[in-house]
Order: C-alpha cells, then structure tokens, then sequence
C-alpha cells in the first residue's frame, strides 16, 4: 500500500504556457519599435527593441502562464483558489464541447480560466448554494489527469 501525499503536495499541477508563436510575435513586435527609432540613431534604435520586447514578452509571459492545482483541499485556477467541498462533479470536454461551453453554452455567471491555445477542458459544477457561480470552467492540456485528481 502506497502512503499518501502529504496535504501540501500537489495531487495535480499544470502551467499553461503560451504558444511559440506569441513569443515570435512579441519579437517582431521588438523589432518593429527598432525600425520605428532607426531614423534616430543606432543607439535609440537598440533600446528600443530590447525595451519593446520586453514590454511584449511580460505580456505574453503574464497571460500565457495560467497555472492549475489541486492542492491542500482545494482546486486553484490562476488566481482563484476554491474549495474541493464547494464543487460538484468534474466533465472532462474535449475539443468540440470546450467550444460549446465556451460559447453557446456558456453562462456569463461562470468562472472561467480561459486560453484560446488549448482546446480541451474541465467544467465542475458549483455546488455551495451561496455561491451564485453556476460552473467552474478551466482550460486544460490534461483534462482526465485533472478530473482524476479533483475526484480523489
């Protein structure tokens, strides 16, 4: 018999990384603020792409690294954190019903931890009645890993 993972240790973990290329674009869009400054000097021009970059890549970097948990009790979802015991049964979509649920079938009430990049899913129901949150939606590369670690 296997011992059980302290309460601390992630039972799932996933980061959502953004696409090769979004940081492409980021880096055209760094050396499209050089041709911008050319007129200027070599010197402004340099700055200006490494500034523009970086200006582009933290942007890729802060939406394109969502991070999902079970952990301790509870299901984190970037910046949300809710509890095991407020949510009902977990559904694993796959690729044509995450596009219905996040569609048509979306409700506007629902929490979503939405990336256009990764088409699968996991939609658990909210199950706290004072909690007017219908559904919990959350992107996923894995979605029966997550589904196995929220049902444990």
């Amino acid at each position: 018999m296997q011992p059980s993972a302290p309460a601390s240790e992630p039972r799932y973990e996933e980061r959502l990384t953004a696409p090769l290329l979004w940081w492409a674009i980021a880096v055209l869009l760094g050396l499209s603020g050089g041709l911008l400054t050319l007129p200027l000097g070599l010197l402004p021009m340099l700055a200006s792409v490494i500034v523009v970059t970086a200006i582009a890549g933290a942007g890729v970097s802060s939406y394109g690294s969502a991070r999902i948990r079970v952990v301790a009790g509870s299901l984190v979802a970037g910046d949300a954190r809710i509890p095991l015991s407020a949510l009902g049964e977990p559904e694993a979509l796959d690729a044509e019903q995450a596009r219905a649920w996040r569609s048509y079938k979306a409700d506007p009430r629902a929490f979503m931890l939405l990336r256009s990049y990764v088409p699968t899913a996991v939609r658990i129901a909210v199950t706290d009645p004072a909690d007017p949150t219908p559904y919990v939606y959350v992107s996923t590369r894995n979605p029966k890993a997550l589904v196995a670690a929220l049902g444990t």
